[in-house]
């Protein structure tokens, strides 16, 4: 944690939602009962977004700048990406992004668990990060076995982490716990649609997609397990390949977000002037 004490109060550069996790003993690591005590004047503010380097319209990474009112160019970031990996899938078939550090942190347990199904529907992958070897070699195995729908780069790639982003259809974030997380927030503005687990600044950044009403700019689970993690999986793929009026509404809503250092910076104030006041 990023945390500051500031007279009695305790800000850290976290969601709201981790803050109230972090007081359970699943998350608390043996501080939750001073983080209890503690609760009214523990405070989480989100990372914020430096949209002069994570956004599409002026990315000097990808193969074609787009935004929100000229999209077009994603397709050609789509394009770039699968020639980057050397994948083989259809224009039709979606493709999901994964940029992570290869840990159980980061909800790797439950998606190994869930590799080979996800490999059995019609999609593409392309993962970049490093991290633990059982991991890795898991990722290489189905790399081998899937050679035109898996694509892998074991390394911290900051070129191919912007391609990702803007190339795929969907990120994928299963995340055991997360105190902010940082790609949900660049992907949407790309109109790359988050798929995530409901912790931390997952739940807090994203919303869950009402195909009723439209409103949503992703898609979460509550339980940690590989069928959840399938299931909403699936239940993307659906939104995706069936209803593209409904696909075209979410990126809508995706990049209209503003997790901007400004959006931040005002919470900062706001708590500054509390404290002032007290």
């Amino acid at each position: 944690l990023k945390a500051g004490i500031v007279f009695s109060e305790i800000v850290t550069t976290v969601s709201e939602r981790y803050c109230q996790e972090i007081q359970t003993e699943e998350l608390g690591y043996g501080l939750e009962g001073v983080l209890q005590v503690k609760k009214d004047n523990l405070f989480g503010i989100l990372n914020g977004v430096d949209y002069d380097e994570w956004n599409p319209e002026k990315d000097r990474f990808i193969a074609e700048n787009y935004g929100e009112r000229i999209i077009s160019g994603k397709a050609r970031c789509r394009k770039d990406l699968l020639q980057e990996y050397d994948l083989k899938i259809s224009d039709k078939t979606p493709l999901i992004g994964i940029i992570s550090r290869f840990v159980d942190q980061k909800g790797f347990d439950i998606l190994s668990d869930a590799m080979e199904e996800l490999m059995s529907m019609d999609i593409g992958m392309a993962a970049v990060g490093s991290g633990e070897r059982k991991y890795s070699d898991m990722f290489l195995d189905l790399a081998r076995k899937y050679p035109e729908k898996l694509g892998l780069k074991i390394a911290f790639d900051n070129r191919i982490a912007h391609k990702i982003t803007a190339g795929s259809d969907m990120i994928l974030m299963p995340s055991l716990y997360e105190p902010c997380g940082m790609t949900q927030m660049y992907s949407l503005k790309y109109g790359t649609i988050p798929i995530v687990r409901a912790t931390g600044g997952l739940d807090d950044t994203i919303q869950n997609f009402d195909i009723k009403t439209g409103s949503g700019n992703g898609f979460k689970f509550i339980d940690y397990s590989p069928a959840s993690l399938v299931e909403k999986v699936k239940e993307a793929l659906a939104v995706f390949n069936n209803n593209k009026y409904l696909w075209n509404k979410l990126m809508h809503n995706a990049m209209e977000e503003d997790f901007s250092w400004e959006r931040s910076a005002k919470r900062y104030v706001e708590l500054y002037e509390r404290l002032c006041r007290s």
